[in-house]
């Protein structure tokens, strides 16, 4: 029970971090379930389960406000429901130490995404024209994304919202919002193949995606008015130590691997 108390205040917090940052919640509940004890390939596959309730949560709050362009949705969503499915046989079969490497490596990377969003939003004034076909520019975002999600157990928006507004030449909130509606497609694909190769743990999902509900619609009424340097300081902080602990994982799950040959 004590676990699900855990998982209860982490989803929780996970949908603080959303409201505040507009960031996905897996970067901080993989890093949960890890810590707990779970597989790594289980709690990627719970994580995104979290992210379905989330995500479309949101995305009908956007619909019912008339923010959704369901041509933008389709048009990035159609390729990351082939990539999500990809993302989700590679983290089912590679070593654990790779994929917890892998994870470190994806949260240092989130530093260097956010940073380029700031600078994305502080720079940008509109749509642009850009030199890249667009049809190729939505299929390898949509693309990424969807690997994101099945691989790491996280929503993808990530990195599709700058690459939308690099690419496409999107205004930031029509980014946010479009970025939210893919990751419905994405959450669900990456979660339907975990789910069939046997990871999901499904009522530890159902907890943590709960509790993020509860946390983002806490944040996006109550916490905006925090200091934003504050905010960002604290967070990419948070987001070192959690990397420098999943090398630390991935160097423990690699020397207990190559034990058994040593002997």
């Amino acid at each position: 029970m004590s676990d699900w108390w855990i998982l209860a205040v982490g989803g929780l917090g996970s949908g603080l971090l959303a409201g505040i940052l507009g960031i996905g919640g897996g970067t901080v509940l993989v890093p949960i379930l890890v810590s707990l004890g779970y597989s790594p390939v289980e709690s990627v596959a719970t994580s995104i389960l979290a992210i379905v309730m989330t995500s479309v949560s949101g995305t009908i709050q956007n619909w019912r406000m008339g923010y959704v362009d369901f041509k933008r949705v389709i048009w990035l969503g159609l390729p990351s429901l082939i990539t999500a499915q990809w993302g989700a046989n590679l983290a089912s079969t590679i070593p654990a130490y790779l994929l917890l490497g892998a994870f470190g490596v994806l949260l240092l990377a989130n530093i260097w995404l956010m940073i380029l969003r700031q600078r994305l939003m502080a720079n940008h004034n509109g749509p642009q024209e850009h030199s890249i076909n667009p049809t190729l520019a939505r299929l390898g975002t949509g693309g990424m994304a969807g690997l994101l999600a099945g691989l790491f157990g996280v929503g993808g928006g990530v990195i599709m919202v700058p690459l939308q507004m690099l690419l496409l030449g999107e205004k930031i909130k029509v980014a946010i919002q479009t970025s939210l509606g893919v990751i419905v497609i994405t959450s669900i694909s990456a979660c339907i193949g975990h789910a069939q190769r046997g990871n999901l743990l499904f009522w530890e999902g159902i907890i943590l995606g709960t509790g993020g509900l509860l946390g983002a619609q806490f944040s996006t009424r109550y916490l905006p008015k925090l200091p934003n340097q504050v905010v960002n300081v604290s967070f990419r902080t948070m987001l070192v130590i959690l990397a420098i602990y999943f090398f630390w994982r991935a160097g423990h799950s690699y020397q207990l691997m190559i034990s058994p040959m040593e002997q």
